[in-house]
């Protein structure tokens, strides 16, 4: 029985509106990840990394977006806010989610490493330390697409689709593993 919390690519959409500003071809009643592999042959697939922030549950989105940008920057790079954004994945708490946010905060935001973090920050809870102030439940995935997004569009145009298939695929790996889970 499949543990992805949507059978059909327009609950996705249903779940979360933001997604129409993600993803413009219209939501049908087919199942996510085959909805996902036609995005990718259709004539926006950029789109496809979109739909997948969505798809996937926060901490597996956040995973993903960490796993997709690492693996487009130069071996060895440093980034903190993806060493934040990791350390959150692996101890999913309030201590380990506000470092993320606090290092979204203070980083470079032109780094798509960054907007992981803020993946991070943003996955629930309050958005504020101090302040009990609701995080909206798709800014993780928006956070998500922007990192993705982002680090796709740093590399050479000719890399761009190898990266964009590489982050799909990862995405439904993902999906599949969860949906293998229960």
């Amino acid at each position: 029985m499949s543990r992805l919390r949507f059978s059909t690519a327009r609950e996705v959409f249903e779940t979360y509106p933001a997604a129409h500003q993600a993803v413009t071809m219209p939501p049908t009643t087919e199942p996510p990840l085959s909805f996902l592999a036609r995005l990718l042959k259709g004539p926006a697939p950029m789109e496809a990394a979109g739909f997948c922030a969505f798809l996937l549950p926060r901490r597996e989105a956040v995973w993903w977006a960490l796993q997709a940008v690492r693996s487009m920057q130069p071996p060895g790079m440093q980034d903190p806010g993806l060493a934040a954004a990791e350390a959150w994945v692996r101890e999913p708490g309030d201590r380990t989610r506000f470092e993320a946010l606090r290092q979204a905060q203070s980083g470079d935001r032109s780094r798509p490493g960054t907007f992981v973090a803020w993946a991070a920050g943003y996955s629930g809870g309050s958005m504020s330390e101090g302040h009990p102030i609701p995080t909206p439940s798709d800014l993780t995935a928006k956070m998500a697409r922007i990192a993705v997004l982002n680090a796709i569009n740093r590399l050479p145009a000719r890399d761009r689709e190898g990266a964009l298939r590489a982050c799909v695929e990862a995405c439904i790996r993902l999906a599949e593993d969860e949906a293998g889970r229960r």
